[in-house]
């Protein structure tokens, strides 16, 4: 063992007596009375912010993102249509990946397209 690391358990000690932290002055009171009722329009713009957080995508991104798995989908259908062997035809190796690529550039808008306000 080496002489410079020590034997057995190492304890945590506390050298400093506990205190207790109270504060004696008075916390200062209010002048006048807080309503707890809002107005209309801090309640509207907190329930269009509370919306807002919660649905990051609106319904126009949604159908964008269906479209282009319809599109990536179709893509590979048409990729699998190809007659030729190995799929070295036209449709295997040309129409069909540039269809899926159109796919997924329509999936990239999808999720970049910020969301009308409504």
């Amino acid at each position: 063992m080496a002489k410079d690391k020590q034997s057995g358990a190492a304890t945590l000690t506390r050298t400093e007596p506990v205190t207790a932290t109270q504060s004696t002055t008075p916390t200062p009171t209010a002048t006048r009375p807080v309503s707890t009722r809002l107005s209309s329009t801090m309640e509207s713009e907190r329930r269009s912010a509370s919306q807002a957080a919660s649905m990051p995508f609106g319904r126009q991104n949604y159908t964008l993102m269906l479209i282009g798995i319809g599109v990536i989908l179709a893509g590979f259908f048409i990729m699998s249509l190809d007659k030729e062997e190995f799929g070295f035809g036209f449709l295997g190796l040309t129409l069909g990946p540039i269809v899926v690529m159109v796919g997924f550039v329509l999936e990239f808008f999808a999720i970049l397209a910020r969301p009308k306000a409504e």
